[in-house]
C-alpha cells in the first residue's frame, strides 16, 4: 500500500527547495521536481516524519536514499532537456529516476541489488513515473543497447571512471560521478569529440561504494 501525499508533505517540501536554495541550487526545473516529489513515499516508514529534512537515509540493502542536496546539486550538473535519454547507474530507492523522469528525461537506468531492483519496478508506476527501461546488471558496464546518452548519473562512489560509461555519451553528453574511496569528488565529464572529454571537478560528497561484477 501507498502512503499519502497531503498539504502537510507539500508543505515541507517548500521548506526544503528553500534550504536548497540557500545551498546554491539555481536550476528551476530541478526545484521544481523537488518540490512535486512525494521523498516521504521512497523512504522507510520510521523515517517518513523526517523525510523533508536534507538527510540521507538507508534504505533495503544496505543503501541508502541520497541527501536532497545532492541529488538537487547532481541533477543540475546533469543539464536535463527534455526528451533526453539519461542513463542512471544505481536505481536505489527510485528517487533520483522520479527526478530524472519529473524533468522529462527518457530514464534508463541500472541497479545491482535485486531486492533494490525489484521494488523500484513495481513502485515508480504505481507513483506515475515511467522511465523507459529498468534493468538489473553492472552499473560499470552500463547499458550499451540504449546508447548514446544525452546524460548519465552514477549515484554511488566509483573507485575510477569506468571506460564504458564514457564510450555511451553521445558528443556534448555530460556525465556526472563521484570519484574516489571516501569522500569521493564530484565529477563532471563532457564528451567533446570521440576521443576528448573535458573534466570539471566540484568539491567532495560521501556515497556507498559503486558495486561491480554482476551478470
Amino acid at each position: 500500500m501507498i502512503g499519502k501525499d497531503t498539504l502537510k508533505h507539500a508543505g515541507k517540501r517548500k521548506q526544503l527547495v528553500a534550504v536548497l536554495e540557500e545551498k546554491g541550487i539555481k536550476d528551476a526545473q530541478v526545484l521544481l521536481a523537488i518540490a512535486k516529489i512525494p521523498r516521504h513515499l521512497f523512504v522507510d516508514s520510521s523515517f517518513e516524519d523526517h523525510a523533508y529534512q536534507d538527510k540521507a537515509f538507508p534504505i533495503a540493502a544496505d543503501q541508502t536514499i541520497s541527501q536532497p542536496y545532492t541529488v538537487a546539486f547532481q541533477s543540475e550538473l546533469l543539464q536535463v532537456n527534455s526528451g533526453d535519454a539519461v542513463l542512471e547507474v544505481g536505481t536505489g530507492s527510485g528517487y533520483q529516476t522520479a527526478v530524472l523522469c519529473t524533468l522529462g528525461a527518457k530514464v534508463y537506468s541500472i541497479e545491482r541489488q535485486q531486492e533494490l531492483f525489484k521494488k523500484t519496478t513495481l513502485f515508480l508506476p504505481k507513483l506515475g513515473y515511467r522511465p523507459k527501461h529498468l534493468s538489473f546488471g553492472d552499473g560499470y558496464k552500463g547499458l550499451p543497447e540504449y546508447a548514446p546518452y544525452a546524460a548519465i548519473i552514477v549515484t554511488a562512489g566509483a573507485p575510477f571512471v569506468p571506460k564504458p560509461l564514457l564510450s555511451q555519451l553521445a558528443i556534448g553528453g555530460r556525465l556526472v560521478i563521484p570519484v574516489g574511496k571516501d569522500p569521493q569528488i564530484m565529477t563532471l565529464f563532457v564528451r567533446k569529440s570521440d576521443t576528448e572529454f573535458e573534466k570539471h571537478e566540484f568539491g567532495e560528497f560521501r556515497f556507498v561504494p559503486l558495486l561491480e561484477n554482476k551478470n
